[in-house]
């Protein structure tokens, strides 16, 4: 079975405020969206819709696959090194092998080091890290090259491009231009309420 996202006529509420209205998306395999707008617009609320963590105000989100999420929330336990905190989700998640995503992302010197002492960029490898390691076909990532330097920002791009050439999905809320190949653009301005 292969992983589609299909959001139809979806409105945000939030509070007395609808950010949005009227939106709808259909991602398939191989497909990343850049989701753009200035701040307070709904690109962390569509996110969050999508990931089915917060219930549109109309309209409604069909998923076929299962769902990665990095936002602003690291799920991760601030007070164990950042090995153990790691290891903890690939038990759960059932991921074999996590030393491609540990090399990958730079993190193999920082297993030893609390979660909590991380720098931003490192706790967002760190999501990255456990992103991959659950070998889930739909990504959906608010803000991903926030604290990153020019470096991270480029490993993180090439993550997202091999992700989807392999047949993934993407979409990607962000500030920044990603540079993605043949992603398609959503401007949430052009659905505003």
């Amino acid at each position: 079975m292969q992983a589609q996202l299909i959001a139809n006529d979806i409105a945000c509420r939030r509070g007395e405020r609808l950010l949005f209205k009227g939106l709808s998306l259909g991602c398939a395999p191989g497909d990343a969206l850049q989701v753009t707008g200035s701040n307070g617009v709904g690109k962390s609320s569509l996110i969050r819709i999508l990931a089915g963590l917060l219930k549109p105000f109309s309209g409604e989100v069909s998923t076929t696959g299962a769902m990665g999420l990095i936002d602003e929330t690291l799920a991760l336990d601030a007070n164990q090194p950042l090995g153990k905190a790691l290891a903890f989700w690939e038990r759960i998640d059932g991921c074999r092998d996590p030393s491609r995503a540990l090399e990958v992302l730079q993190l193999e010197e920082l297993l030893d080091v609390p979660v909590r002492f991380l720098s931003t960029g490192q706790k967002k490898r760190a999501a990255f890290a456990r992103l991959l390691n659950r070998n889930c076909p739909i990504w959906l990532l608010d803000e991903p090259l926030n604290g990153l330097d020019t470096q991270a920002q480029k490993s993180v791009e090439s993550l997202v491009a091999l992700h989807c050439s392999g047949g993934g999905i993407a979409v990607v809320a962000s500030h920044q231009a990603m540079a993605l190949p043949d992603a398609e653009t959503l401007a949430i301005e052009d659905f505003a309420a």
